[in-house]
């Protein structure tokens, strides 16, 4: 087959590209490729099946495309808790650093700004998780008890927050 362009390799060659089969431009010259407009020389598809006309998730008839009070509100609690133990953890490292100016640097001083970056870490964390799930438990209580999603229930979920958490102390 001389020519051709269909030579086949032999040897090591052959499993890597190197002497396979090959098609030269006159081989495919003749290819038709109607309605196609390939996106590469080595993606040959029709480009119209990547085309997403319709929406990207399946919902059930009559609900809404949009995430409840109640579904938000494990995203609120966890990055608030995130959110909490990284500040926490730089005031931490801040009052480690200053606490311990005085000490060189050694194991022990390593070891109590350790300790003080994951109290305070830890602290912040509980206390900012704490705050947004009573805000989130308000907030999916007052929505399903009014029946309305709107600002009112974000007010008064906030408020309610506030005052709980403040209730400890005087007004």
């Amino acid at each position: 087959m001389e020519g051709g362009g269909n030579s086949k390799g032999t040897g090591l060659g052959g499993l890597f590209g190197a002497g396979g089969v090959g098609y030269s431009h006159a081989d495919l010259a003749g290819v038709p490729l109607t309605g196609m407009s390939p996106l590469s020389p080595y993606l040959n598809l029709d480009p119209r099946y990547l085309v997403q006309d319709a929406d990207e998730f399946i919902l059930p008839t009559g609900a809404n495309k949009t995430r409840g009070r109640f579904e938000l509100a494990f995203f609120t609690i966890g990055g608030c808790c995130m959110t909490g133990a990284a500040f926490g953890a730089l005031n931490g490292l801040r009052l480690g650093l200053k606490e311990t100016q005085n000490m060189a640097w050694s194991k022990p001083r390593n070891v109590q700004i350790l300790n003080m970056v994951t109290r305070q870490g830890a602290l912040w964390a509980n206390t900012l998780g704490s705050l947004a799930l009573l805000y989130s438990a308000f907030g999916v209580i007052i929505e399903k008890t009014r029946g309305a999603e709107d600002d009112l229930n974000t007010i008064a979920a906030g408020t309610l927050t506030g005052m709980l958490y403040k209730s400890t102390g005087r007004v």
